[in-house]
């Protein structure tokens, strides 16, 4: 365990992960990008992080209000980026690659924790067999009619002997919604040209109770998150395993290396996640959990595990091990998942 002014970095014997405080190379929130090793092949991350978290967010136009959705330091709410919103025809069709054309959100708080949140100061735990790390952040800004304030909580668990890390996001809520979700990438984009940097994406949730495995090359052009790929929790049906993977790909020698994965522990929880190819080289994987009634007051989280697998036989066999939790914790007897 390494810590400096800018990031915490983490070294376990399976892995490495750096976790910023302030001026991250990519974004804040979740494991910055570049950083996570797997010592075992090597390989590491090929997006812009891992578990990078968005907006508090909820479905419904923005169209009234317009563009009062600023703060003062600028750095608040603003409108969703979609496309009835952009007349400059460029950034309509941008925005309609970006986020689709079949469901219209809306910010409740801000922040976008990955591109503005202020710096951090993270907690560190260590324990006999694992060590973990918790940010927390409090929602400074809020759209009209609502309150800032709402606490969020990311606390990330290396335990030792594993090539993965346990995760959850938890929001304490001081508004209320009628569906509330917080947003991330599960486990994170994909940076690419051509598929250069991986050879497939599994989708465990698509396809059937086996999944689809995704060659490469569907992502060589463009195409918006609602064509394809796409899972929404009230158009699906709820898998056993919620799982999303792509597999490493060695850019000089083309050769297959692990499965990065993100598991998300109770399927459930999950009400829409994309899995796009944006024009600018980069698959988009993002996930939005919960999506249920909110009461000011009220808290959901999510629990996931992300880290690198041989196989997607693996990944299946840690998902069943872990299966149906929402939250994880820390206390003097070590760490756990809870429901």
């Amino acid at each position: 365990m390494g810590a400096c002014d800018r990031a915490i970095k983490v070294e376990t014997d399976q892995l490495e992960a750096v976790i910023p405080k302030n001026h991250p190379k990519q974004w804040m929130t979740g494991i910055e990008k570049g950083s996570f090793l797997d010592k075992a092949t090597g390989f590491r991350e090929v997006g812009d992080g891992l578990m990078v978290v968005d907006w508090l967010m909820e479905v419904g136009s923005d169209e009234a209000w317009s563009d009062h959705v600023i703060a003062p330091d600028g750095n608040g709410v603003g409108r969703y980026f979609w496309y009835d919103n952009e007349t400059d025809p460029e950034r309509r069709s941008y925005a309609l690659m970006a986020h689709g054309s079949s469901q219209r959100k809306r910010m409740i708080e801000g922040p976008q924790l990955c591109h503005r949140m202020k710096p951090v100061r993270p907690e560190v735990i260590r324990g006999n067999d694992f060590v973990a790390v918790k940010t927390t952040y409090n929602f400074e800004y809020a759209a009209p009619g609502r309150k800032p304030g709402a606490r969020w909580t990311q606390l990330i668990v290396f335990p030792k002997g594993e090539r993965y890390f346990l995760l959850s996001d938890r929001i304490e809520s001081v508004n209320s919604s009628d569906e509330m979700f917080l947003r991330n990438d599960t486990p994170g984009c994909i940076r690419h040209e051509k598929g250069d940097t991986f050879s497939e994406v599994y989708l465990s949730y698509l396809s059937g109770p086996k999944g689809v495995r995704i060659p490469a090359a569907e992502f060589f052009t463009p195409f918006p998150p609602d064509l394809k790929f796409g899972y929404r929790r009230d158009t699906h049906r709820t898998p056993d395993h919620f799982i999303r993977a792509y597999h490493l790909k060695d850019k000089e020698t083309g050769k297959d290396g692990p499965w990065l994965a993100g598991l998300t522990l109770d399927p459930s929880v999950v009400y829409e996640a994309w899995c796009s190819q944006r024009p600018g080289g980069i698959i988009v994987m993002i996930e939005e959990v919960h999506g249920k009634p909110v009461k000011a007051g009220d808290a959901f989280s999510a629990a996931h595990i992300v880290g690198y697998f041989d196989t997607i036989e693996e990944m299946h066999k840690a998902y069943d091990r872990h299966k149906g939790h929402t939250g994880l914790i820390t206390d003097s007897t070590g760490w756990r998942l809870v429901k």
